[in-house]
This record gives C-alpha cells, sequence and structure tokens, in this order.
C-alpha cells in the first residue's frame, strides 16, 4: 500500500510538471502569436514534462537505453507506445464503427493507392466533395472526423530532435517505441514518415512539425504574428447524414493562403501543415444526432497540379484543374488564417 504523504508528494510532483509545461508553452504562445489564449484542446496537447524529466530522457535517448524505460516514458510523456494503448484510447467511443482505414491515406496527394478501392476511400461518407454540394438545408454524410491517436502529447523540441524521424532510420523507430510488425502503430508510423519526406507538389509549401514550437514557428514564418486559428469542435456527425444548418465564409481570399494542419498518427504529437494556393475557408454548423457540430470546411480551387488519379477525381468523376475540391477538418487539426494586425 502506497504511503498516504508518498502517494500526496507524487501528486503535487505531477501537478507542478504539468502547470511548468504549460507555462512554457503558453509563454511561447505569447511572445509569438498575436492572440490571448490558445485554445483549451491545444493546450491540453503541451508535453506533460519537467524539465528534469526531459533532461533525463534526453540522457537515455542519447545512452541508447531509452528502450528499457519505454513503461515510464510513454506514461509520464502521455505518448502511444503499444498498439494495447491505441485501441484502448480510441476505442472509448463504442458508438461509432472502427477508425477508417482512410483517415491516414486521405493527405497523399498522389493518387490512390491501387489496392485501395473507392468503397474504401469513401468509408463512412465522402472525404471530398463539391462546394456546391454543401448549401443549407441540404444533406450530406459525414466521413470518419476522429483522429486515430486523438490523446497524445507533443514532446519538448530538445527531446522531440532527438527522435529518429526518418523512413531510413525506422527500425530505430521502432525500437524506441516498442512496435512490433503487422500492428496498427507499425503502419502508422510508416505512413506518417512518408508523408513528411514526401516531395511537396508545385504550389504547395509544406513541413512536419514535431512540436508545439516547430508548428507555431511555421505559423509565423508564412503568416506573422496576427493569425487565427480554426478548428472543427469535436466528432460528432462522424458516420452520419447530417442536415446543413448554417455556412459561413471566413476567408475567401484565394490571393492569401491559409495553412492546413493535419494530426497525423504517430507516437508523440505531429502536425502535417501545408500552404496551397486558392483556398476558401467555412464554419459549417451540421446537425448531427446528437447535437450541432461546429465543423470547418475548406475548399480547393486551384487542384491543377494534383495527381490525375487522386481519389477525389474518381470520387466526383473530374480531372485536375477542372473543379474545385472541398474537404472537412478532422479532429485535432486546424486551418491558421490572417488577420488585420
Amino acid at each position: 500500500m502506497t504511503h498516504p504523504i508518498l502517494l500526496l508528494g507524487l501528486m503535487i510532483v505531477a501537478y507542478l510538471s504539468v502547470s511548468q509545461a504549460e507555462n512554457s508553452f503558453l509563454q511561447y504562445w505569447e511572445d509569438h502569436i498575436g492572440l490571448p489564449h490558445p485554445p483549451h484542446w491545444f493546450v491540453a496537447k503541451a508535453s506533460p514534462l519537467s524539465f528534469h524529466q526531459t533532461a533525463m530522457f534526453m540522457k537515455l535517448i542519447e545512452e541508447n537505453q531509452l528502450a528499457s524505460h519505454l513503461g515510464s516514458f510513454c506514461k509520464h510523456a502521455n505518448i502511444a507506445c503499444s498498439t494495447n494503448a491505441l485501441v484502448k484510447k480510441t476505442m472509448d467511443d463504442t458508438t461509432l464503427p472502427p477508425m477508417a482505414q482512410w483517415n491516414v491515406l486521405k493527405l497523399k496527394y498522389e493518387g490512390l493507392p491501387d489496392e485501395t478501392t473507392l468503397s474504401v476511400a469513401s468509408q463512412g461518407g465522402l472525404p471530398y466533395f463539391r462546394e456546391s454540394m454543401v448549401k443549407e438545408g441540404s444533406f450530406i454524410r459525414i466521413p470518419d472526423l476522429r483522429d486515430p491517436m486523438a490523446y497524445k502529447s507533443f514532446l519538448p523540441r530538445p527531446l522531440a530532435s532527438k527522435i529518429p524521424f526518418s523512413v531510413v532510420r525506422i527500425n530505430e523507430l521502432f525500437k524506441i517505441f516498442g512496435v512490433v510488425d503487422e500492428t496498427n502503430m507499425n503502419g502508422y508510423i510508416r505512413d506518417t514518415l512518408e508523408i513528411c519526406e514526401e516531395s511537396p507538389i508545385r504550389g504547395e509549401q509544406c513541413t512536419c512539425a514535431t512540436s508545439a514550437e516547430d508548428l507555431i514557428d511555421f505559423v509565423v514564418e508564412k503568416l506573422g504574428h496576427h493569425v487565427h486559428m480554426w478548428s472543427t469542435e469535436n466528432v460528432e456527425g462522424s458516420y452520419e447524414n447530417v442536415t446543413i444548418e448554417a455556412l459561413k465564409l471566413i476567408h475567401g481570399n484565394l490571393s492569401e493562403s491559409p495553412i492546413l494542419c493535419h494530426s497525423q498518427p504517430f507516437p508523440f504529437q505531429v502536425y502535417y501543415c501545408h500552404i496551397f494556393q486558392k483556398v476558401k475557408v467555412y464554419i459549417v454548423d451540421i446537425h448531427a444526432r446528437k447535437k450541432v457540430n461546429h465543423t470547418i470546411m475548406t475548399c480547393h480551387y486551384d487542384t491543377s497540379t494534383w495527381n490525375q488519379n487522386h481519389v477525389a477525381f474518381k470520387l466526383l468523376g473530374f480531372g485536375p484543374g477542372l473543379i474545385e475540391v472541398c474537404h472537412w477538418i478532422t479532429e485535432n487539426g486546424m486551418v491558421w488564417t490572417k488577420t488585420l494586425g
């Protein structure tokens, strides 16, 4: 039985650790972003590791000893290090079907993999659609809005920089995080690394942010300090035929590109952020079965550089440059737009 005083001490250390991490994150935000406070869900992704814990785990990585302390690392850093942890967290909501296979593949712009059928690509709902399909009072089937690993935290930038984030070093990653072959985590890590190392298509600027600081730095570099962050409120409406209650254009300047950031399935929080030319952004209120969800929809008006085998064209029946293509921003995703300074 744990002694009450020891238990109280552990609780105080844990609280101080989280407070320290959040304060560090909030200070970085305040120094770089011209908004009073980040959204609560984004603050919750700050690493819970204290400076002392960060230094300790960095030392273990340098000495190639982190794998033997994996349980402690994963628990204290709030990251996913096993398939079991992944399944437990993502399947808490038993009212929804299993995670859609399409969730990871949707970011690949080079075309639809040969083995992926259109029925899989549109599992639960259309991942891509026309702007004209979203009108007040109309119905549309929403795809899976869930993040496969919604709960995970960022790592502190000094620690994240020590993780071998590369396809050529993927076996080192598997060893660090205790990943075995033929598991969801194995596939998620490989897919994320391939997406992050893929060359951008013409007109696209992109990065993979492995820390909150990296993400903020990319936003400030491309858009400046005066920005607004938009995100879908929750996952309500996933797999449902919903009614469009309201539609509001929040970014319509096609000459000024927003930044789209997608949460990637990986042991710790990673974002794939990219900039496309000629993108509109909408807030769409959808009436789901339980309640109204305030979702973010982006529409790409220049698809001329997309691969002709892209799933959007297969689903919608047109080719590159002939139509605009829209999609939803899913859980933990975000869109950044410029504001007046």
